[in-house]
């Protein structure tokens, strides 16, 4: 039984600082968020006292009213910029001797005797407070005077560190408490406040809790709220809760642009305590600023000093990071160093290597374009070997038939002559039939002889040609001029001269014809000719 009794207490406790944990991430957040923020918020105050000040621009407003919005804007300035809550009470003081009435008259020297004692002009508040007849005062105006003595001993005793002086604020603060109305929150707040310094610190931790959760960021009251949750936590060395409390003081504070703040000097301090020294000198620095801003004495007073601690151990600690990162510096400087060398290295290997590399990419290239050209030139010699066949062959075939030819074309001529048939045989000489016949075999042959090497030449050919401009020779030819001159091409034979020789044609007449079907051709026409060395180079046989 103990033992469940003692897990369930440990995982309550478990639980508890989880959630607390939580909680503070949430709140140290919101606080980032609303310190970034904080210009926005301190244009609202502006933007809220400027249209007031407006209003005061329209001459025709009557003395009570102008003396209404002066006490609005000293509401304003009174934790803003206590200097310019302090002009427009005196503006209000003169209004109140002209209207000669005695009831405003105590009202601007009870706020004007708080806001001397926040300046700490402690003679001129106590002498303003002297002057004061309180039994003419109504209830509110007894509250503000009682309020009044309250704030000035407390801020004299803080100046003076005496105790009676102490003592005299709590007994003004009594007797504010028994003049302000029992369910008001200035008297839930200033009985807490009296529970906390009487040592009644769970029943303080009780109430402030209870107008924690009634109030929120907007009301200006809650800062004060969470301020004292967060002393209650210091006493009892909760440091996680005393920075939640005092975060969430500081982000009402800020929201509400109340430059008279303790939270900002209590959060430096809390940061300190845990060594975080960033943090500490960020909040005691805006503290600074925030009271001079202000101008309220003891705040500034406080602040310097705690900001001398502060800032001594920040630039101490600052001159350790330095000197660390100093060491660090050396540290990859030398590293850096290596780095650079050993980069320098590889570099030197990774050129070599890419050198040795492309040699060898050039190397495979020259040695693919050598076995191509070793392909090619072994096709080529095929070819030219079978052609060399073929024509060999058809040579000696032609050689016997013109040797018959001439042989018997002599004892023809022989005949004529032996039979004194002077006039035929000159007439015979004189003709070139023979030869038109000649040359006519002659073509025959040859074109008989290259369609039996390149069967498929003219379909090939004309596959070439735009399909408008094919080729086809007359019906009983083999090849026409146009087919045999590029024939002769396809044979190696590319001098204009001598396929005009072999043709018997002029030169103009073969080179307009290779000129005419070029300008037939598909696609480009520097390639043509190289396309039909090409045809049929696959299909020897």
């Amino acid at each position: 039984m103990k033992k469940h009794i003692l897990l369930i207490f440990f995982v309550a406790f478990c639980c508890y600082n989880f959630f607390a944990q939580q909680n503070k991430d949430s709140i140290v957040a919101h606080l980032s968020n609303t310190i970034e923020n904080s210009k926005i918020y301190t244009n609202r105050k502006e933007v809220k006292i400027n249209s007031l000040k407006e209003l005061l621009s329209d001459k025709s407003l009557p003395t009570s009213e102008i003396y209404h919005i002066h006490l609005k804007l000293y509401e304003e300035y009174q934790k803003y910029k206590v200097d310019s809550a302090v002009t427009y009470l005196l503006k209000n003081k003169k209004i109140a001797t002209t209207l000669n009435e005695p009831i405003l008259k105590n009202e601007v020297n009870i706020l004007l005797s708080r806001l001397f004692s926040i300046k700490g002009m402690y003679v001129e508040a106590l002498d303003l407070l002297k002057s004061i007849d309180k039994s003419v005062l109504n209830q509110k105006m007894l509250c503000e005077y009682y309020d009044s003595y309250y704030s000035f001993y407390s801020h004299y005793g803080q100046s003076t560190n005496n105790i009676d002086y102490f003592n005299q604020s709590d007994r003004y603060r009594d007797s504010l408490l028994l003049n302000l109305p029992s369910k008001s929150i200035e008297f839930e707040i200033e009985s807490a406040i009296k529970n906390f310094y009487t040592q009644k610190k769970e029943l303080s931790e009780s109430q402030f809790l209870n107008l924690l959760s009634k109030t929120t960021d907007k009301n200006p009251e809650r800062a004060l709220i969470a301020y004292f949750l967060g002393k209650i936590h210091q006493e009892k060395g909760n440091i996680d809760m005393q920075e939640a409390y005092f975060s969430i003081s500081a982000i009402t504070d800020i929201q509400n642009a109340i430059k008279n703040n303790a939270s900002l000097q209590s959060l430096a301090l809390t940061h300190y305590e845990t060594g975080n020294l960033d943090m500490a000198y960020l909040f005691i620095k805006m503290a600074i600023e925030d009271a001079i801003f202000c101008n309220v004495r003891h705040r500034a007073e406080e602040g310097t000093s705690f900001y001398t601690i502060i800032n001594t151990a920040y630039q101490q600690k600052e001159e350790k990071q330095k000197k660390t990162l100093q060491k660090y510096l050396l540290l990859i400087s030398i590293l850096s160093i290596a780095l650079v060398v050993a980069l320098g290295y590889v570099y030197k290997q990774v050129k070599k290597l890419i050198k040795i590399r492309k040699e060898l990419h050039y190397s495979n290239e020259q040695l693919a374009k050598l076995n191509t050209d070793l392909l090619e030139m072994n096709r080529n010699l095929q070819e030219v070997n079978h052609i060399k066949e073929q024509y060999i062959a058809h040579f000696f075939s032609l050689c016997s038939a013109y040797i018959d030819k001439i042989e018997n074309y002599r004892k023809f001529l022989y005949k004529k002559a032996n039979r004194n048939q002077f006039d035929e045989l000159l007439k015979l000489l004189k003709s070139n039939t023979i030869e038109e016949k000649e040359i006519e075999e002659l073509y025959k042959n040859l074109d008989t002889i290259f369609l039996s090497i390149y069967p498929n030449f003219v379909d090939e050919f004309n596959n070439l040609l735009l399909d408008d401009e094919k080729i086809v020779p007359k019906k009983g030819e083999l090849l026409n001029t146009e087919l045999r001159i590029f024939a002769l091409i396809r044979l190696g034979i590319t001098d204009s001269n001598k396929i005009a020789e072999f043709l018997r044609y002029s030169l103009r007449t073969v080179y307009n014809y290779r000129t005419k079907v070029r300008n037939k051709a598909k696609g480009e026409r520097d390639e043509f000719e190289e396309k039909v060395k090409t045809i049929g180079q696959w299909n020897v046989k």
